[in-house]
């Protein structure tokens, strides 16, 4: 796919790290040189210097004859404007604006082929406030991604060694829990001197303390999944109700807002500069308590009674001062903090340390994208590992003589043996089933099925993978595509 990026700044670059490792051609537009001649020394990608809106430009980084425009430059206005060139000038088929304004709702009318011609909009700091709102729900959980419209969730878990299901292998934890629909799609394990390394999971896989445990199971039961690996049995888990935030940025606003809508959190918010703890405490209800201050400052820490936070989260700007604040949280009694880190190096070297969470923001809004970058029936894709594993939910189409999985048992469909299939939610309402005129769409039972070798595969079946490299994906989206006797 031919793909014209505009910005080269952190989510600008992000973008196009994720999608040139996918072999697609990336031509990235920016105003600064310096910048560009870093891309282009990392990447297989071509820049252009010059203005976004200028048709020039535009002309100059191929958009004739490009199928995709993402416009992720640090204004609004320009996002906007260089979209609507696009689609006057060009007619480019596909249209992705980065619109930080709260004001302008997915669905409104400026947005879409009458006004500013997005297809889709996204917003770093919308899912990130998302991303950190399910992390919040689940406390012991290290990541949370939804599938199949909220039905079926994949977490990633740190395994503590008392816990029911650690220091078992997984053949036996189907018998130790035949109720709970899960199942182990991946584990990353500790080894002394070394990065993280992934083990692939069969029954003999033993799950050991200190492994990310990463299981796919339906909303439901979430909860006891976590709690399954995570605490003894009998332990209590442990709710989040006060929450510190350092710094006092767009992700702190939306958040805080969010949660002080749902009534039961105590939020004290953290924040350098006077004026923007003036607008904060403008902005938020009363009970949301503005401080001016370091968070790296121990004694202000100590004063706010940091050992009695249930979750600290260091979203700053500056991943320096992210990490320090955290670790020194962490060291003062804080029970869970989060790191908001740009640098992917950074984040490497400080997960699983005593930092229990280490988010990249682009890493939090990218599966959105590449959900509508992706060929064929996908519907959510999710980048882990920063952005070297990934889940994919796609949907199966076509029957038995279009298709090559449509009508067939998962034992004889051939995956890649790294690629797990981890869950099947069947009953979903199917977009391209045919309607009679004024009639209601058929209401099916929705379920979450655990496959096995024996289950079979139908039509709008929402099969949900598990990938340990990116690489993968290719062969499953391949897999997938229906034949052209398929209409």
């Amino acid at each position: 796919m031919k793909i014209i990026i505009l910005g080269a700044g952190r989510v600008g670059a992000s973008v196009a790290d994720s999608l040139v490792s996918e072999r697609n051609d990336i031509t990235v537009i920016d105003q600064d040189p310096a910048r560009l001649r870093e891309l282009e020394s990392r990447y297989d990608l071509r820049g252009v210097v010059g203005n976004g809106i200028d048709p020039r430009v535009l002309a100059e980084a191929g958009a004739n004859d490009t199928d995709l425009l993402i416009a992720c430059a640090a204004q609004d206005e320009t996002n906007l404007v260089c979209c609507k060139v696009a689609q006057v000038m060009f007619n480019v088929p596909k249209l992705v604006a980065r619109v930080r304004s709260s004001g302008l709702d997915k669905s409104d009318k400026l947005l879409g082929k009458d006004g500013f011609g997005v297809d889709r909009i996204i917003c770093p700091e919308e899912s990130l406030t998302r991303y950190i709102g399910k992390l919040i729900e689940f406390p012991e959980a290290m990541q949370v991604r939804e599938f199949a419209g909220g039905r079926a969730c994949l977490v990633s878990v740190r395994a503590r060694g008392g816990a029911p299901m650690v220091g078992h292998r997984i053949g036996a934890l189907r018998l130790m829990a035949p109720d709970v629909a899960m199942r182990i799609v991946g584990i990353y394990r500790r080894f002394a001197e070394e990065p993280d390394r992934f083990i692939s999971c069969d029954g003999s896989t033993m799950v050991e303390p200190g492994d990310e445990v990463f299981v796919l199971s339906g909303r439901e039961q979430i909860s006891e999944v976590l709690s399954s690996f995570h605490r003894p049995s009998g332990q209590n888990a442990r709710p989040v109700r006060r929450i510190m935030m350092a710094g006092g940025g767009r992700v702190a606003l939306r958040l805080a807002r969010q949660l002080t809508r749902q009534g039961s959190h105590h939020i004290k918010i953290i924040e350098m500069s006077p004026e923007r703890c003036v607008a904060l405490a403008s902005e938020l209800p009363s009970d949301v308590l503005v401080l001016q201050g370091d968070a790296t400052d121990e004694e202000l820490l100590g004063n706010e009674s940091i050992e009695d936070v249930d979750l600290f989260l260091a979203i700053t700007g500056d991943d320096e001062d992210n990490i320090m604040a955290s670790l020194l949280a962490k060291r003062m009694g804080a029970s869970r903090v989060l790191a908001l880190i740009n640098r992917r190096s950074y984040a490497d070297l400080m997960h699983g340390t005593q930092i229990d969470i280490a988010l990249s923001p682009a890493q939090a809004m990218l599966g959105e994208l590449l959900a509508y970058v992706r060929q064929g029936d996908v519907q959510a894709v999710h980048s882990l590992r920063r952005g070297v594993a990934e889940a994919l939910e796609i949907v199966a189409r076509g029957d038995a003589k279009s298709s090559r999985v449509v009508g067939r048992k998962i034992s004889d469909i051939h995956l890649p043996p790294e690629v797990t299939m981890g869950l099947i939610v069947r009953g979903l309402p199917d977009p391209t089933e045919p309607q009679e005129e004024g009639s209601e769409p058929k209401q099916r039972e929705v379920q979450v099925i655990v496959p096995r070798s024996h289950t079979v595969i139908e039509s709008n079946d929402h099969v949900v993978f598990f990938l340990p490299n990116k690489r993968l994906v290719k062969d499953v989206e391949k897999l997938f595509r229906v034949s052209a006797t398929y209409f």
